[in-house]
């Protein structure tokens, strides 16, 4: 199998290839993919359980995210085919059947998260020429249009200028939640340390909190891509190196997300994150209100468009990918044809849902939650015991720690949901 090929080849004494400008790259381009608008949502719902559990899922997210995203990245070289994507790789291992059922339901998993993006993105800029620049918009299918077709031009242009975009997104994104993180430190308020929560209520608290910390963090929707450009640039050691960048890249994550998630929690009570999460509204418009700060009113609008812009564009990888390999198993048509119908198709649709901007949207992001828990934590273990390419790592802590991950997710989701 290739992927147990290419770990020989990396213990042999061989030295992987630097680290370089490629590798960075796509380090911020997964960064951007997880970091989507929902990060103004994060602190209010992990914290609003309390500092303690806060302080356990962030110790646990580091191995979460990590684990995890090398564990897919790790089922999608297993393929005897290099060219294969996830499609193709869940039905060899799969069968024919059950492999395009998962694939339909991985695409499934990302395209109405899509949807939002284009929802959110619109409303972000329309909010933003009103209320910030005092301008009239244009009207919103225009608007919606021009931004959503922006965004899919990014991606038509190719892997270099995609790579590009994600770098002069992401650093701005990562220098504004530093920057915010440390505006808030003066405000910090320290909690009562000896107020340990009761074990019934702790465990149901973390219990829940497994599949937002999960969600926070995940860049599965563009490891598939990431997978490939690794093997068309590395070859035999595309396994070391893309764990290598997946390591660097969870990371980047955990010291900037917690860092911003701990400042904005220290700097509430827990009154107030119960206010929060009732009214529902972004930790920053909450802070704004609180403090009184015009810096940060400015600095919510920003940081969203920001967020969703870089999240749509992995996020639109993943979609195209997976549509891409759905519709070629389904047709028989080539790859190169199918590409473009697909792009236009999930283009239409996205426009659509941002012109009408529909109130369901959370319901079926609530919906993909489950299929995304599967695939990222569960299929890739399961596959250990499965495929002859990946017998290395049955046994191994790891897995059983992602399994038990995934499980906790997916119960945690259904229970919320039912």
């Amino acid at each position: 199998m290739a992927l147990s090929q290419n770990k020989a080849l990396s213990q042999t004494g061989e030295a992987a290839p630097r680290w370089s400008q490629h590798d960075t790259s796509w380090m911020l381009s997964l960064f951007g993919t997880a970091v989507g608008a929902g990060i103004l949502f994060l602190p209010i719902n992990i914290g609003v359980g309390g500092f303690w559990p806060l302080v356990i899922m962030a110790l646990l997210a580091g191995p979460m995210t990590f684990l995890a995203h090398r564990g897919l990245a790790r089922f999608v070289l297993s393929s005897s085919r290099p060219d294969a994507d996830f499609t193709g790789v869940v039905e060899e291992h799969f069968g024919a059947g059950a492999g395009r059922l998962i694939a339909l339901l991985y695409f499934l998993s990302i395209f109405p998260i899509l949807l939002i993006y284009g929802v959110g993105l619109t409303n972000t800029v329309e909010s933003f020429l009103i209320h910030q620049l005092g301008i009239i918009p244009p009207s919103r299918v225009l608007l919606s249009g021009g931004l959503i077709f922006a965004m899919i031009a990014i991606m038509m242009a190719g892997e270099k200028a995609m790579l590009k975009a994600f770098a002069v997104i992401v650093y701005p994104l990562a220098a504004i939640l530093a920057g915010l993180s440390l505006y808030l430190v003066p405000s910090w308020q320290l909690p009562v340390m000896t107020a340990w929560p009761q074990w019934q209520e702790l465990s149901l608290t973390l219990w829940l909190a497994v599949p937002v910390t999960v969600f926070a963090f995940s860049h599965a929707a563009a490891i598939s891509s990431f997978v490939h450009a690794q093997r068309r640039h590395y070859g035999a050691q595309a396994d070391v190196k893309s764990e290598h960048i997946l390591r660097r890249t969870s990371v980047m994550l955990i010291v900037f997300v917690l860092f911003f998630v701990f400042s904005c929690v220290l700097s509430l009570t827990p009154a107030q994150l119960m206010e929060a999460k009732a009214q529902n509204v972004s930790v920053l418009s909450y802070l704004a209100n609180v403090h009184n700060s015009p810096c940060i009113v400015a600095l919510g609008p920003l940081i969203a468009f920001i967020a969703i812009t870089s999240s749509f564009l992995g996020h639109f990888m993943g979609a195209r990918e997976s549509l891409n390999g759905l519709l070629h198993k389904q047709t028989g048509m080539a790859v190169a044809k199918l590409d473009k119908l697909g792009i236009v198709l999930m283009f239409l649709a996205i426009w659509l849902a941002a012109v009408l901007n529909p109130s369901i949207l959370g319901m079926m992001e609530a919906l993909s939650g489950p299929v995304i828990a599967m695939i990222l934590f569960i299929l890739p273990m399961v596959a250990v015991y499965r495929v002859e390419g990946l017998k290395a790592y049955r046994g191994q802590l790891s897995t059983y720690f992602v399994l038990v991950v995934g499980l906790l997710a997916v119960s945690a989701i259904l229970y919320q949901l039912l």
